[in-house]
């Protein structure tokens, strides 16, 4: 048997005023035809794994490329093209294959095109006809239409998030397509809509408790997969929306009904799972009345890993106004920070004007004194599914100067904070600070959880909205909860 395998994902937050170009797939650990081969990242661990498999299943690999992208706004028409015309000109150049997997977001929009994911696999499915297997594999912030369902074969969405599971979905779908190449079993796919716009956090309870149950119906037989695509709030295309995806061995009805009961249960969870947040002085202020310990606040609305610039000073603005101590803050992007921060060295006490770079997302520049703790040419963090993080040149500094303050961690690329080594790899220590505060929204989650007194999610006016009920949808029309109870 032979497989034929790719990547290309980008979360595209259609409200974002950056572009997502050519060079923001190609710069970012790009590879034709040797990705499974590089150290674990986000866009080849499914890769990696579908290669180990394949070769002891003894089959013949040909692998396209390993192409993604830092969430931004919508994806030129021209990078997207040229990105889908490799793999489909490596596709055809494989001649017949059993298996296609692909490894993709379910949230890219390009433009001109709603659903790239469902558009690259119907050309795929084009290619090599009825009789090859199409696998696919998609982040649970996926948008799903029936041009999808209907072009592949098989769907694996990762249940976790923080996404902890890349590997192990991975696993799933190659084993249900060699199943299917094998004639073992029939795959059908239903979607049960679900007018809901939300976060859903999986580590904790209700989430925890139906993760488990998705995974024991797979184990005890009842279904052959499970996912529930959470959807991308900030994607503004018609098929906006959560969906329950179940798939069935040769039996539509049931997997239909699966998918409605499953469904039907994460809806009536809507209330012990809808989201509230703190203000920027809320947090603060458990923060300062914590006895002891660490609060750690994900500032969600900075977010990079939801196309925000990851450069807002909204947070760290009113920290410096209520003159908090002891206290840590990161990663912010500023490439141009960092070039002055390089240069100046470590024990320099400089002024620094701080973010605010990228328009309305990212308010206003703060005007700092700071002192220079540590600079490096390439910082690196710990990231998702085993995976690393490459964060460039980066810097710790501190405001105000003079000791004892707020700890800002710099970098020069665009990157989320998934792990304490963000942190600590430039040696900038959390366990004695009582406020720790990092832009992302729920990715560090596992890592920073053990440390932490207690977590709090907040969000400031500037970034990315977090009020599910007043995002500014032209494109989708539908209704939802929480805008409308009962949509």
């Amino acid at each position: 048997m032979k497989l034929f395998m790719a990547a290309l994902l980008t979360e595209t937050n259609t409200f974002s005023p950056m572009p997502t170009g050519r060079d923001a797939f190609l710069g970012n650990r790009f590879s034709r035809n040797a990705g499974s081969f590089d150290p674990p990242a986000w866009g080849n661990i499914p890769l990696i794994a579908w290669r180990r498999l394949a070769a002891e299943a003894g089959m013949e690999v040909v692998e396209s490329i390993t192409a993604n992208a830092q969430p931004a706004g919508t994806t030129t028409r021209a990078a997207y093209q040229e990105l889908r015309e490799m793999i489909l000109e490596d596709l055809r150049a494989a001649g017949a294959v059993d298996i296609v997997l692909l490894n993709l977001h379910g949230a890219m929009v390009a433009e001109g095109y709603d659903d790239c994911e469902s558009d690259l696999v119907r050309r795929a499915r084009e290619i090599v006809g009825r009789h090859c297997v199409i696998g696919v594999e998609l982040d649970l912030h996926c948008h799903l239409d029936d041009t999808l369902r209907e072009a592949a074969d098989l769907v694996v969405i990762y249940k976790e998030y923080p996404h902890v599971d890349m590997a192990e979905r991975a696993e799933d779908l190659f084993r249900l397509a060699l199943r299917t190449a094998r004639r073992e079993i029939r795959p059908v796919i239903a979607y049960h809509p679900l007018p809901m716009i939300n976060m859903w956090h999986t580590p904790v309870e209700p989430m925890k408790g139906l993760v488990a149950d998705m995974l024991a119906s797979e184990a005890r037989g009842d279904i052959l997969s499970l996912s529930f695509a959470h959807g991308f709030p900030w994607g503004d295309v018609p098929h906006l929306g959560a969906k329950m995806l179940a798939i069935a061995d040769g039996d539509a009805d049931h997997a239909a009904r699966t998918a409605q009961a499953w469904g039907e249960r994460i809806w009536a969870m809507r209330e012990a799972t809808r989201k509230r947040f703190d203000t920027p002085d809320q947090a603060i202020d458990i923060a300062l009345a914590a006895p002891s310990g660490t609060i750690v606040v994900a500032e969600t609305s900075d977010n990079a890993g939801g196309g925000a610039p990851s450069d807002c000073t909204a947070m760290l603005a009113r920290m410096l106004a209520r003159g908090v101590r002891d206290a840590a803050i990161g990663m912010f992007w500023d490439p141009i920070a960092v070039s002055f921060l390089r240069e100046a060295g470590a024990g320099a006490v400089m002024p620094l004007r701080l973010g605010g770079k990228c328009g309305l997302m990212s308010g206003d520049p703060l005007d700092l004194t700071v002192r220079v703790h540590a600079v490096t040419e390439r910082h690196v963090q710990s990231g998702l599914s085993g995976g690393i993080s490459e964060m460039g040149p980066a810097a710790w500094i501190e405001a105000p100067s003079g000791g004892g303050g707020i700890h800002i961690i710099v970098a020069s690329e665009r990157q989320q904070v998934f792990h304490p080594d963000a942190f600590t790899g430039l040696g900038c220590a959390l366990h004695d600070k009582r406020l720790v505060v990092v832009k992302s929204s729920q990715h560090f989650y596992a890592g920073f959880a053990p440390l932490a007194r207690e977590v709090r999610y907040c969000a400031a006016e500037a970034g990315i909205l977090r009020d599910f009920t007043a995002i500014p949808y032209r494109r989708f029309t539908g209704h939802y909860w929480p805008k409308v109870e009962n949509p």
